[in-house]
């Protein structure tokens, strides 16, 4: 049995902006913004609500550069924020996620079983300006997993996609192709699990580690000792996918179930 902590959402490389953190523990959770308009997601930027006011995900931001590679896709400023897509992973609603990051995520991703647990943590800062943090934000418990490769038979792959027709992964994938032709890891969740209302868990700290002139962030040894993190490395400035050495049950235990969570809970400190 494991957990695996996967960074996810917007910031400041994707959107130009951080998911705001609230006085009373709500926050945003806001999808990256699509690489591709070829996409079936029908949420936008202009369509995303935020939870803390009347305003949507476009409001956070004046231009975002979708291509991964700089200078692939013009910059999408005004009026075309708020119909570019969102790349809507994970889903929280339809439990389902999605990845194709090669830096320990695929391979993490695809050993996970039923009954596991995927965490998923994403950068959040309070609007008054003070430091940005990392902050789990939601969880799901594993249900099943499906992995997708570009020299699959063409119709497997459309097999598989077409099975998980709710993932940001399959909803740009274009006749059975994978964008970037990378492989793909589809995790889909059941319940106990979803995104928390309030009150994410923190998991960085920031500082300038022995040796180093600059600081960075690290994850925080209290989390690192209660959950029993295995692999993924300290420094969290990339967004690692750990491991932890714990159970599902033993995780839902620490953090709390998704609507019933209490406002803090000792074993890992509060923010």
């Amino acid at each position: 049995m494991t957990v695996v902590l996967a960074g996810v959402g917007a910031d400041s490389t994707n959107l130009g902006a951080l998911g705001p953190l609230y006085d009373d523990g709500t926050f945003e959770y806001v999808p990256i913004p699509e690489k591709t308009r070829e996409t079936a997601e029908t949420e936008t930027l202009g369509s995303w609500p935020l939870r803390g006011d009347d305003g949507v995900a476009a409001d956070l931001t004046t231009r975002i550069e979708p291509q991964p590679v700089r200078g692939g896709e013009a910059a999408v400023s005004g009026e075309a924020l708020a119909s570019w897509p969102l790349h809507r992973d994970p889903n929280f609603e339809a439990l389902t996620y999605g990845e194709h990051r090669t830096s320990g995520y695929v391979s993490r991703l695809r050993a996970v079983d039923p009954g596991d647990v995927v965490g998923f943590y994403a950068g959040l800062r309070r609007p008054g300006g003070d430091r940005a943090h990392r902050y789990l934000i939601g969880y799901f418990t594993v249900d099943d997993v499906a992995v997708v490769t570009p020299d699959m038979p063409l119709e497997e792959r459309r097999a598989i996609l077409e099975a998980h027709p709710d993932n940001a992964h399959a909803k740009r994938a274009r006749e059975g192709s994978l964008y970037l032709e990378k492989p793909v890891v589809i995790v889909d969740g059941r319940e106990p699990g979803g995104l928390f209302e309030r009150d994410p868990i923190r998991l960085s700290d920031y500082y300038v580690q022995d040796g180093n002139v600059r600081a960075q962030y690290y994850l925080r040894e209290e989390i690192e000792s209660a959950w029993a993190v295995r692999v993924g490395g300290a420094n969290m400035m990339f967004k690692p996918a750990y491991r932890c050495g714990l159970s599902g049950e033993r995780f839902r235990e620490l953090v709390g179930v998704p609507g019933e969570r209490e406002a803090a809970h000792a074993v890992v400190g509060d923010d």
